[in-house]
């Protein structure tokens, strides 16, 4: 056997390991991954478990009244809930017309040059740490908003949802714009030879050829002001109240979980397993809020070639 030919066996035995180990690399990182969401559902499914031993579960999903750390005891989430969801729509109010008018004009009107600019320059929102926004919405945004509304409490669901709402917005143009700048360009030249204008053509054609991308992005953005923790914590209050006015102090589910975790509460007590039973409500709904993202993008999705 020549030795040009042991050579050549040797390098292909070589690249062969190192595939293998390519593979195997992978395959850990997969399993990692795996591994940490099945751990953190079996944690939260065990302390919800015990959690719901002492507690009615209809009790917990149904009731009014929220006061796991006070005498008598109670246990009902909606206010917890209510307090989310007013976070939530909000917010959703905000992010949503602002960051989509942005999308559009990102991909349908601004020049290569303003792209370039504008769009890394709205990214940068994205890095910005939420306890700063915490901050800013409460020695900030609060003192604003109390100029117009003197009544208006100092921790209040308005404030939070602001900017909560800025937080999202960079998420919500940013997709939108990889949604709007998929649809072909020939649907766009279509419109225009038919008549009509740049902006009929913006938002009656490509907004609804990109709407799977579209609604994806708004649902993802509203998982992320779902489970949103610091901004809550720092400018909404921790008074949970079954109530739709945002100008009064509330509390979230996140805000009470970090409430609950600061180190004052025995493990193990009833009041440590109620951190869990909430935790696994916010999982469900999350959950749920990305399972509706996936059936609407298959839904709503159109293949262009």
């Amino acid at each position: 056997m020549s030795e040009a030919l042991v050579e050549s066996l040797g390098l292909q035995r070589r690249k062969r390991l190192g595939e293998e180990g390519v593979k195997v690399v992978l395959f850990l990182c997969a399993f990692l991954s795996v591994g940490t969401t099945v751990g953190i559902i079996t944690v939260l499914a065990r302390e919800t478990f015990l959690f719901f031993q002492e507690v009615n579960f209809f009790d917990f999903l149904f009731g009014t009244d929220w006061a796991p750390l006070l005498r008598p005891q109670k246990f009902g989430v909606l206010p917890l809930v209510c307090g989310t969801l007013l976070i939530v729509l909000g917010s959703a109010a905000i992010a949503i017309p602002v960051g989509l008018a942005s999308a559009i004009y990102l991909s349908e009107y601004a020049s290569h040059r303003v792209r370039d600019i504008v769009k890394p320059v709205l990214e940068i929102l994205a890095g910005i740490p939420t306890v700063v926004y915490g901050y800013f919405a409460l020695t900030f945004v609060t003192p604003v908003l109390r100029i117009f509304f003197p009544g208006i409490d100092f921790f209040n669901a308005a404030s939070a949802s602001i900017v909560v709402g800025v937080m999202i917005l960079p998420m919500v143009a940013s997709l939108c714009d990889d949604a709007l700048r998929a649809v072909p360009a020939s649907l766009r030249q279509g419109g225009i030879a038919l008549g009509a204008t740049r902006f009929e053509v913006s938002t009656r054609i490509v907004v609804p050829a990109a709407l799977s991308g579209v609604s994806a992005s708004f649902v993802l953005a509203l998982s992320r002001a779902v489970g949103e923790t610091m901004v809550v914590t720092l400018a909404a209050g921790a008074n949970p109240k079954m109530t739709l006015d945002p100008f009064v102090s509330i509390q979230t589910m996140t805000a009470y979980i970090v409430q609950v975790s600061l180190g004052d509460t025995e493990t193990g007590g009833i009041e440590y397993k109620t951190i869990f039973a909430v935790g696994s409500l916010l999982f469900v709904i999350t959950l749920i809020a990305n399972v509706i993202a996936n059936r609407i993008m298959r839904r709503f999705r159109e293949v262009y070639e």
